[in-house]
């Protein structure tokens, strides 16, 4: 098969370039060349914009993909702009999408009033009614957040009949390479030697989607490479859903942390966030629609993890919901002589 990657050089798109090809299909990956990425040998690579997709118009016919996986749908503009450029072209899309689009997530963040969602979210769960959750946070009119909002992008992908489309709603990824360092806020407390991660009672129960890199390209690669999955929407994520203090504890159990997860009463810790509203996803039905995928053993997934962390340390990190180490101190004491 043929396949043309757009955005595939961060993070997520290596790994998928690397097992497409060593599937043996015809991978093309089309990149700004801002981030440089080591591709198997034989990856076809186009440099050019995402929103001058029509000046290339010429290189995709020669290369005449069949499958193409947009990596970073963020807007309407963006996806509408993919649509219109391979309309004709190819027989099928991927977009990548987000379990932010969900009610819940807007409940989560506040922007959205009701009762707690029951989790966990299926893909038939209510998407959120309002629109753009970033906007407050952008710097101006040029900010991609002004306008990011998978769920334009989703519709303008599933809207058009002369390319069906496949959306996957991806979770939290960690990984070598993560540019989020989702890993990092605890990482570093636990490297500094701190003898206990504090979380408020509610954040500890919390839960996500979450999925490691690699596990989540194998998930895209089933979705590009069989049919069956046109104009169909999946979740991704680890089936498992750990609640914050269980993740936590994992990750001081792979880093050979000998500190305690403790919780605090609700209030004492100050949270961004809504967290009695939990955010995992069922990824069932992507296995009972077009198979399981191979996952890398979760512990070893994260010493992966820990490993990039420790050798490429991100300076300052810090986890919503912790306290600076002085109030952390005085709260571990009147916690331990309750």
């Amino acid at each position: 098969m043929k396949v043309l990657i757009l955005g595939g050089t961060n993070f997520l798109g290596p790994p998928l370039v690397r097992r497409l090809a060593g599937l043996g299909h015809e991978v093309a990956v089309f990149h700004r060349g801002r981030t440089r990425a080591e591709l198997p040998a034989g990856v076809a690579e186009i440099r050019g914009d995402r929103h001058e997709l029509r000046a290339h118009a010429s290189e995709f016919r020669r290369l005449g993909p069949e499958v193409v996986v947009d990596m970073i749908p963020f807007t309407e503009a963006d996806a509408l702009g993919v649509v219109d450029a391979f309309r004709g072209l190819a027989r099928r899309a991927v977009a990548i999408s987000s379990a932010d689009v969900y009610r819940a997530y807007g409940r989560f963040l506040g922007m959205e009033g009701g009762p707690v969602e029951p989790t966990p979210l299926s893909e038939d769960a209510p998407l959120r009614s309002a629109l753009f959750p970033h906007r407050a946070q952008a710097w101006g009119p040029e900010d991609f957040l002004r306008d990011y909002d998978k769920i334009p992008a989703e519709r303008a992908y599933l809207g058009d009949p002369e390319l069906p489309a496949t959306v996957l709603r991806l979770p939290m990824v960690h990984g070598p390479g993560d540019p989020y360092r989702r890993l990092s806020g605890y990482l570093g407390r636990m490297d500094e030697g701190r003898p206990a991660i504090v979380l408020d009672e509610v954040m500890a129960r919390w839960k996500c989607p979450r999925g490691y890199v690699e596990d989540v390209a194998a998930a895209i690669a089933r979705a590009v490479l069989d049919d069956r999955a046109a104009g169909r929407v999946y979740n991704v994520a680890d089936p498992a859903a750990f609640t914050e203090a269980e993740w936590v504890a994992r990750i001081g159990e792979a880093a050979g942390w000998r500190g305690e997860v403790l919780t605090a009463p609700a209030g004492r810790i100050p949270l961004p966030f809504h967290c009695k509203q939990d955010l995992d996803t069922d990824p069932s039905r992507l296995v009972r629609e077009l198979g399981d995928v191979e996952r890398v053993d979760g512990m070893e997934a994260l010493a992966r993890t820990i490993a990039w962390e420790r050798a490429n340390p991100p300076g300052t990190a810090r986890a919503p919901g912790l306290l600076d180490h002085a109030s952390e101190d005085a709260l571990l004491a009147e916690i331990r002589h309750r």
